[in-house]
């Protein structure tokens, strides 16, 4: 089966083959004779009833500053032209992206977006995880200092870690001590740079070992990955100078995923990163451009780009 497949994602130059997913998943169906199309979000459009965009073949290797080639750029129908669309591109999760998911739900019946973008739009990372509070630490959202003070008091005046709703890759993630020094200011600080509230959880002293990413592909664990902070740091995310370790599955994360598989696979979710802390604590749920199958496929030995694509052709 050759798949023509059009890859919604950043721009190619600026991506590190080294680790990016995307990229691994191109490589992928490359190799399964599959043909690519690179277009970028902001060329998406619609007339008439079709949804296109400004896009061209893409040819990829592994070779650092050399890894891509583009043929010429033409409109794209991503109805009748492609019969995969990857949603690849990195969040914020705002309303640019959002125009995304509506426009590229038009494709249903004709071609398969993956993950489903009706799925993706109402699965935002840090509120679909509030489906599984009973996996959660204690969590509190809003926008309010004095709620954040009360909620440290009940806890037993612990420090907490406050993080922007729809932000990714741990950016604008800050810890708060006990004494909530600076907190009034930092909910000014959030009040003015997004409409949303804050999400607040009490800071995991058990982070320092690490914070577990389990890739679930079709609802079932491809494999996991330990990502632990770098010196200096408590944010254990890879974009901000954390790094991997090998790692397998506590029996409370196995049940963690034995629970939410399901109804990802429902959901049209192929491909999800969730993130555990301590062995036990669910934090977020990946389903916008998860990240993590290179480093989980370098200690494993695996292929779960793949597991991926062969999800994918089953849907097909």
């Amino acid at each position: 089966m050759t798949l023509r497949v059009a890859v919604q994602m950043d721009p190619l130059h600026s991506i590190n083959i080294a680790g990016d997913s995307s990229f691994a998943l191109m490589l992928s169906a490359q190799e399964r004779g599959h043909e690519l199309y690179y277009y970028d979000v902001k060329s998406l459009a619609w007339k008439a009833g079709r949804v296109t965009a400004e896009g061209a073949p893409v040819t990829v290797q592994r070779v650092a500053g050399d890894h891509y080639k583009l043929g010429e750029v033409r409109k794209l129908d991503l109805g009748s032209d492609a019969d995969v669309v990857l949603m690849r591109q990195d969040p914020p999760f705002d309303l640019g992206y959002i125009t995304a998911t509506h426009l590229l739900e038009r494709l249903e019946g004709e071609t398969l977006v993956v993950n489903d973008p009706r799925s993706v739009r109402n699965a935002p990372e840090k509120v679909y995880v509030l489906d599984y509070a009973r996996f959660m630490p204690p969590t509190l959202i809003t926008r309010s200092a004095k709620d954040v003070r009360a909620f440290q008091h009940e806890l037993g005046e612990t420090a907490v870690v406050v993080k922007p709703l729809h932000g990714n890759g741990g950016k604008a993630v800050f810890k708060v001590e006990a004494d909530g020094g600076n907190l009034s200011a930092l909910a000014e600080l959030f009040g003015q740079v997004w409409p949303e509230p804050f999400m607040v959880q009490p800071f995991l002293p058990e982070v320092a070992e690490g914070d577990k990413r389990i890739v679930l592909v079709d609802g079932e664990v491809a494999g996991a990955i330990n990502r632990k902070p770098g010196e200096g740091e408590f944010r254990s995310n890879l974009a901000v100078g954390g790094y991997a370790e090998q790692t397998t599955l506590t029996a409370r994360e196995q049940e963690i995923c034995e629970a939410l598989g399901p109804e990802l696979k429902k959901r049209g979710l192929i491909f999800v990163g969730i993130d555990v802390i301590g062995g036990k604590w669910l934090t977020e749920i990946n389903v916008t451009s998860p990240t993590g199958i290179v480093a989980i496929d370098k200690f494993n030995g695996s292929d779960t780009a793949g597991m991926i694509w062969d999800a994918i052709e089953r849907r097909l």
